[in-house]
């Protein structure tokens, strides 16, 4: 496995592959892996020929209240973890070399936004649409894996090449889940013991939603309502979001039939924590 740090050396190596024939299959990620992401890794080495982890903490996708200074990071043990799982280049670049200098054309997503993390994180799918888009530009993907706890974004990326007309295909991999249901994520070692404890509530209000709307109840404030109420009485966590929308066009339905997802966002002491459920009704 190999470590690449320039970005003209990384798109060098891509276009090499390109004419060789061969498939590359992008995983593209902040860092600080955990069986989520090497589930990703795992689709995107049976798939391709050559697979390609990105670490890269996007600036971009922060706001000035955000964790950008205390997301955690751990370069060796990632770069171990790759190399178990047969991944083939590491594209490590610093923010300096990603973005050397004022940017002079940014993304901006003017759908799919407005709702679940989008509607409080102001900004923050433009700066994940802007590293993609030079992301793409130098890694020359085929295929690129996202995990879908954080459905929206796959949403959001999903408008992205199509409106653009990106020449990759977007390969969306199911949520990577502890025994006891919670998500993982790099933000749960940020959970207090206790809170660690509380946070399967958010996957069982999930359950409990998906149990209300396979057995008939189309109305969304009922389902919601219930989950609320579940997740206020088992968890000191306070709720960002409960919502229910329609899938992937995130508009929000009157009653609850076509592919929908039910997702959540709720705040501990010093970790924010997202889930989603998506559900195929007739």
């Amino acid at each position: 496995m190999r470590t690449i740090t320039n970005v003209r050396e990384m798109q060098k190596i891509a276009l090499q592959l390109k004419r060789e024939g061969k498939t590359i299959g992008f995983v593209p990620t902040m860092g600080y892996l955990h069986d989520g992401h090497l589930s990703l890794l795992k689709a995107a080495r049976k798939e391709n020929d050559v697979t390609v982890l990105s670490i890269f903490v996007n600036p971009l996708q922060f706001g000035p209240k955000e964790d950008l200074a205390t997301y955690p990071k751990d370069f060796e043990r990632d770069s171990q973890l790759a190399e178990n799982e047969g991944n083939d280049f590491i594209f490590y670049p610093s923010a300096d070399e990603m973005y050397p200098d004022s940017l002079s054309v940014t993304a901006k997503i003017h759908d799919r936004t407005d709702v679940l993390c989008g509607k409080c994180r102001p900004g923050h799918f433009d700066g994940v649409a802007t590293v993609l888009i030079k992301l793409f530009n130098i890694v020359q993907p085929d295929k690129v894996y996202f995990g879908m706890k954080d459905a929206q974004q796959v949403a959001v990326v999903d408008g992205l090449v199509k409106d653009f007309n990106i020449p990759v295909e977007i390969v969306p991999v199911t949520t990577v889940r502890e025994q006891d249901g919670l998500a993982k994520s790099s933000r749960n070692i940020n959970l207090l013991p206790a809170e660690r404890l509380q946070a399967p509530s958010l996957h069982q209000s999930l359950k409990i939603a998906e149990s209300m709307v396979s057995g008939g109840e189309t109305n969304p404030q009922i389902v919601i309502a219930k989950m609320m109420d579940h997740i206020k009485k088992n968890t000191s966590g306070v709720i960002d979001y409960i919502e229910i929308l329609s899938y992937p066009e995130l508009k929000q339905p009157n009653l609850l039939e076509g592919n929908i997802i039910i997702a959540l966002a709720v705040q501990f002491s010093k970790a924010r924590l997202i889930d989603n459920m998506i559900i195929k009704l007739k």
